[in-house]
């Protein structure tokens, strides 16, 4: 199977410890899809549940707990950052496990899993087919897949009204980026040609929350796109941050500044 070789370059490095400074905000800026998410995975006692791309474990531990006594949830992810604030979270938890290991090539077992889940993270594989078989070996037979990913990026303000104020380049569709599940007939095609079957696609809309005020939700959208700006002149980034506050202004509010965004919520069964 083909490496993640660009993958681990980014999220064990400058990609992982920025999410890992804002572990707290994403948690913040999804939190509405929450209840879907968990609706859609239906966790119920005593299932093992894999979470794949966990970040700093908020869904890990939501499955264990979801699982109960007598379930377990093991999370991987290619962030050790990231994965130094799940394995604080879970302390004192022995049904909750994290591990640095990438989804797509390492071995994960074969049939000891009831639930694989993933909120926004199977979107950065390099070869998303061959981590999908990866995942089915890893079920055992009837067990199920359960994802949170983006749609397309027409429907995510929260991304191209940034990157339109900003004049930084949008993420590619057709390769690995938060937007490449957007069309729902290649995760079809991919989950299928897996070996998944009983797929089910539905669609949800949330604000995206992207800081407390202006000023917080600027630093945090500036940050994320600091390569694409670093060689600008001085008098052209300032120009650029000044049409991206005043872009936020316009979605601030007395809960903070919110953009639109939409999910896609997949739900497929090992045949």
């Amino acid at each position: 199977m083909t490496a993640n070789a660009q993958q681990w370059s980014v999220w064990s490095g400058s990609g992982g410890d920025f999410w890992a400074g804002n572990a707290a905000r994403f948690d913040a800026g999804v939190a509405g899809y929450l209840p879907r998410f968990r609706e859609n995975a239906a966790i119920g006692p005593g299932e093992r549940v894999l979470d794949v791309g966990c970040g700093a474990g908020t869904t890990t531990l939501d499955a264990a707990a979801a699982a109960g006594a007598g379930g377990s949830a093991h999370g991987v992810d290619m962030s050790e950052a990231l994965l130094s604030i799940a394995r604080a979270r879970a302390t004192g938890s022995d049904r909750v496990s994290f591990a640095v290991a990438d989804a797509q090539t390492d071995d994960l077992g074969a049939g000891g899993v009831d639930v694989v889940i993933s909120r926004n993270g199977v979107m950065f594989f390099d070869d998303p087919a061959a981590a999908f078989a990866n995942l089915h070996r890893a079920l055992r037979p009837g067990g199920r897949i359960a994802l949170q990913v983006w749609q397309p990026l027409a429907e995510q303000e929260w991304l191209t009204a940034v990157h339109r104020a900003l004049e930084v380049p949008d993420p590619p569709a057709d390769g690995p980026s938060p937007v490449s599940f957007g069309d729902p007939d290649r995760c079809r095609a991919l989950l299928s040609g897996a070996g998944f079957g009983d797929i089910r696609i539905e669609g949800a809309r949330s604000p995206m929350w992207l800081g407390s005020d202006v000023d917080e939700a600027a630093t945090f959208q500036l940050d994320r796109v600091a390569a694409a700006l670093a060689e600008r002149p001085e008098p052209a980034r300032r120009a650029a941050e000044d049409a991206l506050r005043r872009v936020l202004a316009g979605h601030a509010g007395p809960d903070g500044v919110a953009l639109d965004s939409a999910a896609w919520f997949i739900r497929a069964v090992r045949d």
